[in-house]
């Protein structure tokens, strides 16, 4: 999804709550299967007030002062069940993630490492749109070890954490990301690219390139591969989406290190459009 800002709108698109009301309901979910330490992540993430709070303030940012995309709490709950998918799928297929071709640890640790860098990958936000990846990693620096307090010893804990900070740097346009975990996080995040996410900015008045395409993106479906681990079909209502698809998702594939691993295909279903073209590939 972009992450260009939109120019400045109507702010009170709806009431604002105050802090305690707007996080009252805030709790993530995702399917853990039996991974304990994912779990106990989760536990202390839901837990975590001053965590929610970074969320918060990263969605007015975004959206309330900037018109830009979402960035609350539902954007890190679909970017974090994105990676897990994407990293499933991954190392079904023999994909080894770089905890453990690098340090003997598991899939499930490698999980973690996702996780972690999902959750925390644009915290930054609450500072500053401008870097706010590097703003990202300082908050995250500081945060991370305690999260994971009940979950690894060191030095195990202190590696899972150097390699959630590489994910959540990798992030980036230009991230050059170098390990398995932190092409899934850089593409995870591409990936949440469905209208929802640019319904507000869209709707009041935001239209330009980033906002139409984004609208014209109705489903994003992830499922196994046949030549590739990963198939990602992209359903688009106008040709406008191709933006989207090609100069955002793109970019961040092809920087990713998983190139070769992951399948795009994008398909314009629309009645009364001309089809420029039928199907878009990466």
């Amino acid at each position: 999804m972009s992450d260009e800002p939109l120019a400045p709108g109507p702010r009170a698109l709806e009431p604002p709550l105050p802090p305690r009301e707007a996080l009252a309901e805030v709790r993530l979910r995702a399917p853990t299967r039996g991974n304990r330490r994912l779990e106990r992540l989760l536990e202390a993430v839901n837990a975590d007030q001053q965590l929610k709070a970074w969320w918060h303030v990263s969605a007015v940012n975004a959206t309330r002062r900037l018109g830009m995309s979402d960035h609350s709490w539902v954007h890190i709950q679909i970017v974090l069940n994105i990676g897990l998918r994407l990293a499933r799928l991954l190392f079904r297929r023999g994909v080894a993630p770089s905890v453990s071709t690098d340090y003997a640890m598991s899939e499930r640790d490698a999980e973690v490492v996702i996780a972690a860098g999902c959750l925390l990958h644009c915290v930054g936000m609450s500072i500053h749109r401008e870097d706010h990846e590097r703003y990202s990693l300082f908050l995250a620096a500081d945060k991370l070890p305690s999260l994971l307090a009940e979950v690894y010893e060191e030095p195990e804990r202190s590696i899972i954490v150097a390699e959630a900070l590489h994910a959540i740097i990798g992030h980036r346009r230009k991230g050059a990301p170098f390990t398995i975990e932190a092409g899934i996080v850089r593409i995870a995040d591409a990936l949440d690219m469905a209208r929802g996410r640019s319904r507000v900015p869209f709707e009041s008045g935001h239209q330009n390139i980033h906002s139409l395409s984004a609208y014209a993106i109705e489903e994003v479906r992830i499922a196994a591969g046949r030549d590739r681990a990963v198939r990602v079909e992209i359903a688009m209502s106008n040709s406008a989406g191709i933006f989207q698809v090609d100069e955002l998702l793109a970019t961040k594939l092809r920087g990713s290190g998983l190139e070769q691993h992951i399948e795009v295909i994008a398909r314009i279903d629309a009645e009364h459009e001309q089809r420029l073209i039928p199907v878009f590939r990466i």
